[in-house]
């Protein structure tokens, strides 16, 4: 098993980002690749776990533990692969799943990719009481993003990767028409709008 690996940030896609050590290029899912994008080319430490899978050996990353925690405690749901566990990390906002499992607020869960209301009952059994020691962090309001723009396309992209469908992204990137935004500050806003 993996804790962390230490390298340099050489590539992000819409799906992963490629950590480079010793000589090799390590693919890691994570959340939110372009959350990282302030960092290429240069060393970074990523938080990881590893999924061993019969046709696959996948590495999933984290910015810190709190993070890594959470999808741990997700993974560990009935019904939750990795993927799942990515995109509701990905909303960066530990503060509405945690009181919407302590509040038991079915609605709310069942707002992320692939969650129905057999895995958000699920949701709410086995985790309740479970973020006791997972530092909640009030996310500042994100801003909005522009369209026809690379950034704008870039996030609807990463979207569409962790499970959102398309018909959902396409009203949220006409609203975005006319901004300017990261990449990331656009997959931030579109979550929270998502997750409305």
């Amino acid at each position: 098993m993996f804790d962390y690996i230490k390298g340099k940030l050489t590539k992000i896609t819409a799906k992963y980002i490629v950590v480079e050590t010793g000589g090799l290029g390590y693919i890691l899912h994570v959340a939110n690749p372009y959350s990282f994008s302030d960092r290429v080319n240069q060393d970074i430490q990523i938080y990881l776990h590893q999924v061993i899978r019969e046709d696959a050996h996948l590495l999933y990353g984290f910015h810190n533990e709190d993070e890594k925690a959470v999808f741990l405690n997700l993974i560990s749901v009935s019904g939750i692969g990795p993927t799942t566990a990515l995109a509701i990390v990905a909303v960066d906002d530990n503060e509405g799943l945690v009181r919407a499992i302590d509040n038991s607020d079915i609605k709310y869960l069942m707002k992320f990719p692939k969650i129905g209301k057999k895995t958000a009952q699920q949701m709410i059994l086995d985790l309740a009481g479970k973020f006791v020691d997972v530092a909640v962090e009030n996310g500042k309001a994100p801003q909005s993003a522009p369209t026809g723009n690379p950034a704008l396309e870039e996030a609807m992209e990463a979207l569409l990767a962790l499970g959102y469908k398309a018909a959902e992204l396409k009203k949220i990137k006409a609203f975005f028409e006319g901004t300017t935004e990261t990449t990331e500050q656009y997959i931030k806003s579109s979550l929270k709008m998502l997750m409305k």
